[in-house]
């Protein structure tokens, strides 16, 4: 489990942007290290979004352990503090079972609130949530940004004008707390605390991994997209995983406002937009160890060269 001498257990991040391949170099890591996986992937965490997802495969899954995959109804809201609080419980279960915690996905914001802890302080009120979210909808996403400027300057620069979900938080937080999210964020204590954290972040050239996104999209088509999501959209979707890429695109094509191919386009350009968003993320943290592939290595070399860059680390 650990590779040096050191007092603390390891815990491994794999990290990277959609499609690039972390799902089948996570599992022959895994192999190497004697690990289990645990899900770091926002979507991922639903039943029944198993194409839209691109989930990993149930042979891959048989291969070794997974964890936080298919955990809860696409109904029910999940948020990062529920998510803490079932990835601590798996690290546990995990370690107890003499093998390495091995985080493997995409969502940066899940990483973050693991490795650097989230705050203690009672800060959500779903009646101020629900008020911003209409606000929101009433008056647009600058309003909210404006709002936020002013209430967290500090907070802003870090939010994206775009980003909804993480502005109205920020918002809640404020206004419920009367403490900026900022601040309260240094506060916190992460897993950096007790475990030694690894974390790697797979990349590649932008157009070989635009390539991939779009074969992936095409491929989902092939494998039945157009059906699961006819039976999400039947059932009431969650805020977090109505956001899937593919619910909104779809909808608008099963309700006649444009055909087959431009809901594919949509969601071809959607995934290339947030996969660009997701290696933002990645870029501001200057602990990430980047690893950067070739379109054509296959994933036993590319867990190989991590094996070795492990081992190497200080």
């Amino acid at each position: 489990m650990v590779y040096r001498n050191t007092p603390k257990t390891q815990i491994i991040f794999l990290v990277g942007p959609t499609a690039v391949g972390k799902s089948e170099v996570a599992v022959c890591l895994a192999k190497k290290i004697n690990a289990e996986i645990i899900s770091c992937d926002s979507i991922q965490i639903y039943k029944g979004m198993n194409i839209i997802t691109s989930k990993p495969s149930l042979s891959l899954r048989k291969k070794i352990p997974h964890h936080l995959i298919d955990a809860v109804s696409p109904a029910a809201e999940y948020n990062v503090s529920r998510y803490r609080r079932a990835a601590l419980k798996k690290i546990k279960d995990v370690i107890e079972r003499k093998k390495t915690p091995l985080f493997v996905g995409g969502t940066g914001l899940y990483m973050s609130i693991l490795i650097d802890g989230i705050f203690k302080a009672k800060a959500e009120d779903k009646n101020i949530r629900e008020r911003l979210y209409r606000e929101a909808e009433q008056k647009g996403n600058e309003y909210l940004y404006i709002k936020l400027k002013k209430a967290d300057p500090k907070a802003a620069v870090k939010i994206h004008p775009n980003d909804t979900k993480r502005i109205v938080r920020a918002l809640e937080v404020f206004e419920s707390t009367g403490k900026p999210i900022s601040y309260l964020q240094k506060q916190r204590i992460g897993l950096t605390e007790k475990y030694e954290v690894k974390t790697f972040c797979l990349n590649m050239k932008r157009d070989k991994l635009y390539k991939r996104i779009n074969e992936r999209v095409e491929k989902m088509f092939s494998k039945g997209l157009e059906q699961e999501v006819k039976g999400l959209l039947k059932e009431r979707l969650s805020r977090t995983a109505a956001f899937a890429i593919g619910i909104k695109e779809l909808k608008g094509y099963f309700d006649g406002l444009y055909g087959l191919e431009e809901a594919k386009r949509l969601m071809k350009r959607n995934t290339r937009q947030y996969a660009k968003r997701q290696l933002t993320w990645f870029r501001k943290d200057k602990r990430i160890n980047w690893i950067n592939i070739k379109e054509e290595e296959k994933p036993k070399d590319i867990a190989k060269n991590l094996w070795k860059e492990l081992c190497l680390l200080p």
